[in-house]
């Protein structure tokens, strides 16, 4: 994710990062202004079309419909922005809870007892696990270096291994509740928490694999296309080889709007857009090596 400064007006909108829209965009504008100059040619030079022609009431379409494309944009950017935000609540939430079952933890297990040692390792590694799951990466085994031998044989690295990270947890709970080191109305306190794990991976797994309709999504690169490629057909009337630049501004400032939709409706990806799984992961290992 890129870190800036929302209140900065002259430097950071004109800074060029690999996934500005400028840099991704800049071949098709120029097709589109190469395009827009051919028909402008063909209409003042070739054609030699007079105010009167019909088509200069092309624009009335464009009217109309600029309204429809626009509704379609915004509904497009604002779906895409609360899955991001989504994703980032959901984080929020394995943040806090991660915190509150180690403060649990902290408060009621002595300082010498083995199971704090075991629950400072694998509540961490849990949102390490979620994470590369999300990314569709390999899990590194040198993760679990820190666990008992027996808890690493336990752990297959071809299955969901949030899931594996999470059965632990609750397994090593119920061991210690059978084993008379907590009572169960201490139970029932650390449940909350540990159920929440696997709801919360189970919300992020829906956003991963619940896109945004394909035909849905296809048709609002289809209208945009035709409606920047009729642009050049009326308005060269009025504004002559100017049409070149405006057009492919108008273009710029759509396809723009579609990108960034496409880049920010899957937040757990590692594009510059998405959301810092790695460094939110890294700040809960930080907090529950302090909390426990």
């Amino acid at each position: 994710m890129i870190a800036h400064d929302p209140k900065a007006w002259f430097s950071w909108p004109y800074h060029f990062h690999r996934s500005d829209t400028v840099r991704r965009l800049f071949p098709w504008i120029l097709l589109v202004c190469a395009y827009s100059g051919l028909i402008a040619w063909l209409e003042i030079e070739v054609w030699q079309l007079t105010e009167k022609s019909h088509l200069r009431n092309i624009t009335i379409m464009h009217t109309l419909l600029g309204f429809v494309i626009s509704f379609l944009l915004v509904f497009r950017t604002n779906t895409a922005y609360e899955r991001w935000w989504e994703g980032r609540k959901l984080w929020g939430s394995l943040t806090n809870n991660s915190r509150n079952l180690a403060m649990k933890l902290s408060a009621i297990l002595p300082a010498e007892d083995p199971n704090r040692h075991f629950f400072r390792q694998v509540i961490p590694m849990y949102a390490s696990a979620l994470k590369n799951h999300l990314r569709s990466e390999d899990t590194r085994i040198e993760l679990f270096d820190d666990l008992p031998l027996e808890v690493q044989q336990k752990i297959d690295l071809e299955k969901h291994i949030p899931n594996q990270m999470a059965s632990l947890m609750l397994r090593q709970t119920h061991d210690m509740f059978e084993e008379k080191k907590i009572t169960g109305e201490q139970l029932l306190f650390l449940n909350n928490e540990l159920q929440s794990f696997t709801e919360i991976c189970g919300a992020c797994e829906r956003i991963k694999n619940t896109p945004i309709p394909y035909s849905y999504s296809v048709f609002i690169k289809k209208f945009i296309q035709f409606y920047v490629a009729t642009l050049p057909f009326g308005f060269v009337f009025n504004l002559g080889y100017w049409v070149i630049p405006i057009v492919g501004f108008i273009f710029y400032v759509l396809a723009s709007l579609e990108l960034i939709a496409e880049e920010i409706e899957e937040p757990f990806g590692a594009d510059e857009n998405d959301l810092p799984l790695g460094k939110m992961a890294r700040g809960i290992q930080v907090h529950i090596h302090e909390l426990i």
